[in-house]
């Protein structure tokens, strides 16, 4: 209810979340508020470990503080990442929200190894808590506040599809279990001298520097360049075989600067007959309809290929078919078919997948020799490929 409330308040352009500027508007509503919560937090945790002399408890009101920051990096990243294209940045800046995530876990690890320290240091050298009930109830109280917090980064990271903020609602949930065994240890430390408040710092640091690996991972897979989300490719692969003229689609490649921005390229199979002015206006009618349904700037080139002969299209067939008993996963295009010197030669392009078990030259041998069933002497001549989506 609190979640909707502030979205109705502060987020404009609510009912369009993948347009920049509800982007933008969700963003700074998701980092203000973290803001917000995890410093009342830290001020209420950091209290009850003054209090009562608590490294675990300490240890997690640090934790609160670095997502604090964390939330003030997230602030600061979608601000710079809603910037637009300039000479500089000409594909944008929408990759400044990834680099917040990278400096959002940089600063979980850090607090880690940080309270990971002082948890060994409080093994070493054991000191007394001192636990009341009341401590107990207002840090228990505490989970409450991280629980909203947690479906509050998950509603709005799903509406923008955000990795940071889908990040921070994990290392929320992260927190709660956390706390609550900081509870149980603040309540066990009462009825035993053995060093528990340090033993379970450790494990909370341990916990807290995966969470930090975990986070970053998640954040530089788009920087690296990872492999786009499949039902996007499905949607360009679709849209782009219902434009006019085009009998084929493949070679895409899809670079991601930012969520919901993408700049691609691919190679359309068109029909060889064709006028090349009438091929030109075709394909760019297909870039023009894709940047209109799709959050994609396609640039597209030109395969073209004979459609009209029945005596090639019998050995596409024949060849797609040998290729397709091979391997099913297996891609044929871009095919030539030359009998010039009294030799039939089949020259094309095959898609394998990457790391395939067999090597070029056997898939070769495999595919030669199960297309001389219709000529002893046929050769093939085969140009590899791996997707890229």
């Amino acid at each position: 209810m609190l979640t909707k409330l502030l979205i109705h308040l502060f987020v404009r352009e609510r009912k369009n979340p993948a347009s920049p500027v509800a982007r933008l508007q969700f963003g700074m509503l998701a980092g203000i508020v973290g803001i917000a919560v995890n410093i009342l937090l830290t001020v209420v945790k950091m209290s009850i470990g003054f209090l009562s002399g608590s490294v675990s408890v300490a240890a997690d009101a640090v934790n609160n503080l670095s997502d604090a920051g964390a939330s003030v990096v997230t602030v600061i990243g979608f601000k710079l990442a809603a910037r637009p294209a300039d000479n500089g940045h000409p594909f944008g800046h929408g990759r400044l929200e990834y680099i917040a995530g990278v400096v959002v876990a940089v600063i979980i690890m850090a607090c880690g190894l940080d309270f990971l320290h002082n948890s060994v240091m409080r093994i070493i050298s054991p000191v007394a808590v001192q636990v009341n009930w009341v401590l107990v109830a207002v840090l228990a109280s505490t989970l409450l506040f991280k629980l909203w917090l947690f479906f509050f980064y998950r509603c709005v990271g799903r509406k923008i599809n955000s990795q940071v903020i889908e990040a921070n609602a994990v290392d929320s949930l992260s927190d709660i279990l956390s706390t609550m065994v900081v509870i149980g240890t603040f309540i066990a430390s009462r009825y035993t001298e053995f060093p528990v408040d340090g033993c379970v710092g450790v494990i909370m640091a341990l916990w807290v520097l995966f969470c930090g690996v975990r986070v970053l991972k998640s954040v530089t897979d788009p920087l690296l360049g990872e492999v786009p989300d499949s039902e996007l490719v499905e949607q360009l692969q679709e849209k782009l075989l219902q434009c006019d003229g085009i009998k084929g689609v493949h070679d895409i490649i899809l670079h991601n600067y930012g969520p919901h921005q993408y700049f691609a390229t691919a190679h359309a199979e068109v029909s060889r007959d064709n006028n090349i002015h009438d091929v030109h206006d075709m394909l760019e009618n297909a870039e023009v309809r894709i940047a209109r349904e799709l959050p994609v700037r396609l640039l597209l080139h030109c395969d073209p290929y004979d459609t009209n002969d029945p005596y090639v299209q019998e050995w596409r067939v024949k060849l797609e078919n040998c290729v397709c008993e091979y391997d099913p996963k297996f891609k044929v295009y871009d095919f030539h078919f030359d009998e010039s010197g009294g030799v039939r030669v089949l020259h094309f392009n095959l898609l394998v997948p990457r790391n395939y078990f067999a090597g070029y030259d056997e898939i070769t041998a495999a595919l030669t020799a199960k297309m001389r069933v219709y000529d002893p002497q046929l050769t093939l001549k085969i140009d590899f490929r791996n997707s890229f989506v």
